[in-house]
């Protein structure tokens, strides 16, 4: 489990009084002071190079124990009229907590802003956009299918999937769920102020973790590189077997429609006319091959659709929160939050615990070791990249095959369409590789 996990450390009465004394002599950082680094580089020591036995910043669980928390779905409830514009609905149901509920767009951003205020320093994945006048079919399609992705790697992660409120999302079914989370959120102060591990963070941390974190951050980096580009062939191969479905029914259409003309043949034509008649109803019939050839086209697109374009999107929305909380560090979050719970320590020093007022000093270790438990976040669903490819292989040697039955099927109804030279049906002959030796 994590750190946020773990049960309060006790803090020694000398060194807390020692600290608490520092604490007040200091003075509160300038408004216009530079953003500090994470920390300086420190020199290898050997006795701090191994990672201390029983660290609670190593995350103990696989991919599978991860997918396995919650699995949450997301569809659109039939749109309400309202006095102007259409209001768009899901319907959110949690497998963990065996919970259906009704959510709008907005209670999504709240919940989002939530996470952010309670969790700045952890990768919350960002939201779909709001919606645009005129929005079509697709984009609400596009927001359900982003929404269920964010949903899942919110409840998927391990300190969100502990917080209460996860569950007050996902099982709430009362008539303001936004009044609910932000009341929630409301004398509560980020993990700084609730960190169990804030005394000792730095006891965890490798001495070298400013290397190891550069390092980690640029195979990340690499990874959603490659990942983005993959995404993007997926959908092309995606759309071209949606294509290919459309163009194969159609097909089909028009051989249908051939064979139902009713134009009468030319008494000069050189085909009998009982021959032409033969050739239209075979035309006619392999409308229904045709048809299913499309269906099954239709189906392997779809399917890759959700198997594999989603599972990439997915990870990518992973990816990209991660990058995100690497921004939210560079831009000053963690300057403003130290200066924000100094004041907030000067304040309500006689009513805050020992165990908090000890952590301001270390609020630099308690950012690192956020850092680390996300980085091992992201690899812990590196093997999701075998369940892609896996899905991906499968969808196409099933959709192939489905295929091949239907194409076999169809080439025994093609005997009528081949005349031979006394007007009788001739199977077709193989192309020939060259000119035929005379």
């Amino acid at each position: 489990m994590t750190g946020g996990a773990m049960d309060p450390l006790p803090t020694a009465p000398g060194a807390a009084a020692a600290e608490a004394e520092a604490d007040e002599e200091a003075d509160p950082p300038a408004a216009d002071s530079p953003v500090p680094p994470v920390s300086e580089p420190r020199a290898p020591d050997a006795g701090r190079m191994q990672v201390p036995p029983g660290n609670p910043l190593l995350l103990s669980l696989t991919l599978q124990e991860l997918l396995a928390r919650d699995a949450v779905q997301v569809e659109l409830v039939p749109e309400k009229k309202g006095l102007f514009l259409k209001h768009v609905e899901y319907e959110v149901s949690s497998q963990r907590f065996k919970s259906c509920v009704y959510r709008r767009y907005n209670d999504f951003v709240v919940f989002h802003e939530t996470l952010l205020h309670k969790f700045p320093y952890r990768m919350v994945p960002a939201l779909p956009p709001k919606r645009m006048l005129g929005a079509d079919r697709e984009f609400i399609e596009a927001r359900r299918r982003a929404l269920k992705r964010f949903i899942n790697l919110v409840a998927r992660h391990p300190p969100f999937s502990e917080d209460a409120i996860l569950k007050l999302f996902l099982s709430f079914s009362g008539p303001d769920v936004q009044s609910k989370l932000k009341e929630s959120a409301q004398c509560v102060g980020d993990e700084f102020m609730n960190c169990k591990l804030a005394a000792r963070a730095k006891d965890f941390l490798p001495a070298d973790i400013q290397t190891q974190f550069a390092m980690s951050r640029e195979l990340i980096r690499n990874i959603y590189n490659s990942f983005h580009k993959l995404r993007d062939r997926a959908e092309r191969m995606v759309s071209r077997a949606i294509d290919n479905a459309a163009d194969l029914l159609i097909f089909g259409k028009e051989l249908s429609a051939l064979g139902s003309d009713t134009t009468p043949l030319p008494s000069w034509a050189s085909l009998s006319s009982s021959t032409w008649g033969s050739l239209k109803q075979a035309l006619k019939g392999l409308s229904v091959e045709f048809a299913l050839l499309a269906d099954k086209a239709a189906q392997q697109g779809k399917q890759e659709e959700n198997d594999v374009v989603e599972k990439l999107n997915l990870f990518l929305d992973l990816l990209q929160s991660y990058k995100d909380l690497c921004e939210r560090h560079e831009k000053g979050v963690l300057h403003k939050h130290q200066r924000a719970l100094h004041k907030y320590s000067l304040m309500k020093r006689q009513m805050m615990s020992a165990a908090v007022q000890s952590r301001e000093p270390e609020s630099v270790e308690q950012l690192e070791s956020r850092i680390v438990e996300e980085t091992q976040l992201v690899h812990a669903y590196l093997p999701l990249t075998s369940h892609i490819l896996g899905a991906f292989v499968n969808s196409q040697v099933q959709g192939h095959k489905e295929m091949s039955k239907v194409w076999n099927d169809l080439q025994p109804k093609l005997r009528c369409l081949f005349v031979g030279p006394h007007g009788a049906p001739a199977p077709p002959r193989p192309p020939q590789d060259g000119p035929s030796a005379h």
